[in-house]
């Protein structure tokens, strides 16, 4: 209980008994998925509630990014301006590209893909919200996609070696390969029978490993957080697409 207690604790604003973090087992990732799967219930309240879908868009996405502290798309704007700032791959770019990674201040690449996230999932939450045929598809959808997403941040840290000390190789290898190859197969299972839409999330948790893999040579937490946004924003059109 100590491992999902520190993964809410970790991942979202909701109250939880506050835990260290030096000491807790990585085993904690195991239950990412989880995690995701209620952030996405959450999330999916007001596209079930209020009527107008833009209002329901606008309120899901602020819930989106209270629920999660801001925590993803963080990583996100922090590895766009480490991108933005090194154009090839040599050993002084490297040593520049962790520094910006590390760097707290948002640069221009930074804000640019903030502004670019957050007007892709608003305006695909109001399509959604206008396009879905009944409330268990409004609840699944953001649901499920919250959980692939995280079920990537899972895999990524058990095959990708850490950039640097931090957040992301402190639950390196959580859980265990089993626990992966479970949730894999829950969440096949689930997008199967409803939203066989979804079943392409594999491929991209695949892509966004092997970029980081070829790219960068590993992951940081900002990398993790990053590829949290990007699968959730490419599922959020796969599921819109196929409605």
């Amino acid at each position: 209980m100590r491992g999902l207690i520190l993964a809410f604790q970790l991942l979202t604003r909701l109250p939880m008994p506050g835990l260290p973090v030096v000491g807790v087992p990585a085993q904690a990732a195991g239950w990412f998925p989880l995690v995701g799967l209620t952030v996405g219930g959450l999330v999916a309240l007001p596209l079930l509630f209020v009527p107008d879908p833009r209002l329901a868009a606008l309120l899901a996405l602020l819930l989106w990014v209270w629920v999660t502290g801001g925590l993803h798309l963080d990583g996100l704007a922090d590895l766009a301006d480490a991108l933005g700032a090194v154009h090839k791959a040599t050993q002084q770019n490297r040593a520049r590209f962790l520094a910006v990674l590390a760097d707290p201040h948002v640069g221009s690449f930074g804000v640019i893909a903030l502004v670019l996230q957050l007007m892709t999932k608003f305006v695909l939450l109001w399509l959604l919200a206008e396009a879905a045929p009944g409330w268990l598809t409004l609840l699944l959808i953001p649901a499920l996609i919250a959980a692939w997403a995280r079920l990537g941040a899972l895999a990524w840290g058990q095959t990708l070696l850490p950039l640097k000390p931090g957040l992301g190789a402190r639950f390196a290898w959580g859980g265990g390969r089993w626990i992966s190859l479970f949730w894999l197969l829950a969440l096949l299972a689930i997008s199967l029978l409803w939203l066989p839409a979804l079943c392409v999330a594999p491929l991209l948790l695949a892509g966004w490993g092997l970029f980081l893999r070829q790219r960068l040579g590993g992951m940081s937490g900002d990398c993790l957080g990053a590829g949290i946004e990007g699968v959730e924003s490419l599922l959020l059109l796969a599921a819109w697409s196929l409605l």
